[in-house]
């Protein structure tokens, strides 16, 4: 047995998927569902859906008058490329060959670990960009990327924005209520579209928790003074705002340059509806069309669209593993959300 033998594509994805099965599911995974297409370009409609136009009168023997498609814009966008890799470095590989000789499989079992732990960061990015890509989407309604000399940027078209006139950390002139509740009737008279659902991160709901008139509505309630409970300011929430459900999003990633970024943005509140908003859809990469069929390289496919490719390398002896993958968000809802600025300008 050598390492060709242990470090094999397919391998990796199945101590993948495994792992996967444990892990949190990132928001956005529901929000935008994995979708596939052959290719590298990427179409849709956005805003397909609206307030229903009344159907008009017309006299008997008449011909009907046609009605012109309304609401549809169709936006395309040829779909980024991701493509890293990573060998197993000398200490490694050395500490795996005296291992193999021993024959002790639970020896040889954690250091294979140790290996496909290492090898997985790949996977972990390809995740996490596809999540940083949908958050860019939902909260800003632009996908911005520059990386190895490449750079990439798509705006959706949002047109469901705006700035609060007081700064939800100005805890005591703000009224963060009433400005959730003027966004969510504009969509709901534009669109017809009920929103249900927000998004903010740890430090814009604890504004939320801080101001003093929602902090005041709540005493009054309770009849006494004490600490305003999540579960206290989410019933709030949902009494003053017809039940909207509100998700606190702190996961953090690490960009390209490694500094840690925050996929929910500070005063940031982003509002939205029931269901899917979009999808994420995967293209076909060189790997998955040129190299699964063929010698040259070991090719597994996993989340639905990342290829995982192996290849033997000779001089110096050792085994690369390629992550890559086509991908971008689709936003069909794009006109039902509204990103809601909390800090006044």
């Amino acid at each position: 047995m050598t390492i060709f033998d242990l470090m094999q594509s397919q391998e990796l994805v199945a101590y993948w998927e495994e792992l996967m099965q444990d892990e949190a599911p990132y928001p956005c995974e529901e929000l935008f569902p994995d979708d596939k297409k052959r290719g590298i370009k990427l179409d849709w409609l956005k805003g397909a859906r609206g307030l229903p136009i009344v159907l008009k009168t017309s006299a008997f023997d008449a011909s009907a008058v046609p009605r012109g498609r309304i609401g549809f814009e169709k936006l395309e966008a040829q779909m980024p490329y991701f493509k890293e890799s990573t060998y197993i470095d000398e200490e490694l590989r050395q500490e795996l060959n005296m291992v193999l000789e021993t024959g002790n499989q639970a020896y040889i079992d954690a250091v294979i670990n140790r290996i496909f732990d290492d090898e997985l960061r790949l996977l972990r990015g390809a995740r996490a960009s596809r999540e940083r890509m949908r958050m860019m989407a939902l909260t800003s309604g632009v996908v911005i990327m520059s990386a190895n000399g490449q750079a990439f940027t798509f705006d959706y078209g949002l047109t469901h924005k705006s700035t609060v006139t007081a700064s939800w950390s100005d805890h005591k002139n703000s009224d963060p209520i009433e400005d959730i509740r003027v966004a969510k009737e504009e969509i709901e008279q534009e669109t017809g579209t009920t929103i249900t659902r927000a998004m903010c991160d740890g430090k814009t709901w604890r504004d939320l928790r801080n101001n003093e008139k929602i902090k005041n509505d709540i005493y009054a309630d309770r009849q006494n003074i004490g600490a305003i409970t999540n579960q206290m300011l989410r019933n709030y929430i949902a009494d003053q705002l017809d039940g909207l459900k509100i998700g606190i999003n702190d996961m953090r990633y690490k960009d390209e340059n490694e500094v840690t970024q925050k996929f929910m943005p500070t005063d940031t509140f982003v509002m939205f509806p029931d269901g899917p908003l979009g999808k994420t859809w995967f293209g076909t990469t060189p790997a998955e069309s040129d190299l699964q069929a063929g010698n040259a390289a070991n090719v597994t496919i996993t989340d639905t669209g990342v290829a995982v490719t192996t290849v033997q390398k000779v001089d110096p002896v050792n085994v690369e593993t390629i992550v890559s993958m086509i991908c971008l968000p689709s936003f069909e809802s794009a006109d039902e959300v509204y990103i809601l600025d909390t800090k006044a300008s």
